[in-house]
Order: C-alpha cells, then sequence, then structure tokens
C-alpha cells in the first residue's frame, strides 16, 4: 500500500471500528490457543501478519510464531525479519527448504524455470513453501493464518475457520472481514514494524523474483506471479487438500 493512499489515522469512527475487530480477533486467538493446541501462526511477514504477529506477541498468546525462508525472499523481509524481532524481544521460528528438493527443481526446471508454466511455478512454490510448511504444521491442532477475503479473487469465500483436511487440522484466519484500510489503521496506530517495500507500492510479498508493485486500480495482489491468470495465483499453502470445509464457529468461540 503506497503511503500517500493510506486512511487517515486520526479518523475516530474508523479507530473505533479497528479496535473493536482487534478485541475480536485477540478474543478468537485466546480461544484456538486453549481448545487446539498446539497452534502455530503462519507469519508471511506481510502487513496483515504483522497486526497478527503483534496481537499474539503483545498478550502473550500460546501460539508459536514461524515464518517460512525460502532462500529468495527480498532484502527488506530480511531486515523486517530483525527489526521485528528487536522490537518484541523475541524470535521467530524459521523454516528453510530441503536442499535436495530445490536441487531436484533446478535439475528439471532450471533456477527461474518458474516463469515458463504454472506448472513449474507451482513445483517450485512446492519445494520452497508448501513442504516446509508441512513440517512446520505436523504435530500441530490449528495454525493460524493472514489471509483476508478481500484480496484476491481466490480468497473471497474465505471462512473465519475451516479444516484444513490434507494437514488434519484446523485452519483460522482471524482477518478475514478486514479491510486494507483496517489493517493499516492498526498498523500505524500501534507502531508495529512492516516492510518497507508496503511504501513503494508492493501491498502483496512474496519471492523477489514473483512480486513486483502494483498499479493504481489492481488488485492488492496483482503484482504477485503477474505473468499468470487471477485464478492460479495461489502457490498451494492455502489450497493444499482441496476444497475447505466450515467449521461450526460457535466450537471456537464459545
Amino acid at each position: 500500500m503506497i503511503r500517500e493512499s493510506l486512511p487517515d489515522q486520526d479518523n475516530p469512527e474508523l479507530l473505533d471500528v479497528v479496535a473493536d475487530k482487534a478485541t475480536r480477533a485477540a478474543a478468537l486467538l485466546h480461544n484456538i490457543a486453549r481448545d487446539y493446541a498446539p497452534v502455530v501462526f503462519a507469519n508471511s511477514l506481510g502487513a496483515e501478519d504483522m497486526v497478527l504477529t503483534d496481537l499474539i506477541w503483545r498478550e502473550n498468546i500460546n501460539i508459536g510464531v514461524f515464518s517460512l525462508d525460502t532462500g529468495r525472499l527480498p532484502v527488506e523481509t530480511y531486515d523486517l525479519i530483525r527489526q521485528t524481532e528487536k522490537h518484541y524481544g523475541r524470535k521467530l521460528d524459521i523454516f528453510f527448504p530441503r536442499h535436495d528438493a530445490v536441487e531436484a527443481y533446478a535439475r528439471a526446471h532450471g533456477s527461474h524455470g518458474f516463469y515458463d508454466s504454472v506448472e513449474a511455478r507451482k513445483a517450485c512454490c512446492h519445494a520452497r513453501k508448501v513442504e516446509p510448511l508441512q513440517r512446520a504444521l505436523a504435530g500441530k491442532g490449528a495454525w493460524v493464518t493472514g489471509l483476508r477475503a478481500a484480496q484476491s479473487t481466490t480468497r473471497d469465500k474465505l471462512k473465519v475457520i475451516s479444516q484444513d483436511t490434507a494437514n488434519n487440522l484446523v485452519k483460522a484466519s482471524p482477518l478475514a472481514d478486514w479491510s486494507e484500510a483496517e489493517v493499516w489503521v492498526y498498523l500505524r496506530a500501534n507502531e508495529v514494524p512492516y516492510n518497507r517495500l508496503h511504501d513503494r507500492g508492493y501491498p502483496s510479498i512474496g519471492c523477489a523474483p514473483c512480486t513486483r508493485a502494483i498499479q493504481p486500480g489492481e488488485d492488492v495482489r496483482a503484482g504477485r506471479w503477474w505473468w499468470e491468470t487471477p485464478e492460479t495465483k495461489e502457490c498451494g499453502l492455502h489450497l493444499v487438500g482441496g476444497k475447505l470445509q466450515r467449521v461450526a464457529q460457535q466450537e471456537i468461540a464459545a
């Protein structure tokens, strides 16, 4: 999100809305941590995930926080990791790809084969993201994500609570109904660290070769895998196992 387009942080009505949503998100996180332990949060270090990092660590919620280092992240993302750990005085758990899987991918497709086809790109994402994620989720009862329904056409039916059948655990997206503006009001009001690429027109940030700035009016994920159609723009982290099933929300909120 470009700084000039940020909402008015001093808007009392918007501040009240965000404060209420943050309270509800924190309550949901506490309940998930209570009911589905052990629980982890997959922090991709985007703006939404920094909101959740702040809620989890500031309120000392019993949820582990990890990130996936694909080996191809932008320098600014590595800078944010250091800044975040210094700001909160806590360490992220970092999961890396298996070197043999990355080497096998490079032999089959080349180091930049992800530009050649959707299948080759998804194979790269699997080696660098999906397999490390599966290791990070092994033995867990639930995982938390920063997904929002408004982010793209592939997420417009996102549920706050769903069942991840592939990994056999509950998946929670506490910010599912948050707007882009609300995310940024929270970050600014609470002085939360964020990736400086957001100030340069990168609302969604992944690996450096697969991310670029967007143009005014474009979807917030238009800069991710920009050479593909919107319908294919997922890395596999949130589509593994096919269609997600809704879990009764009252089970979590009770």
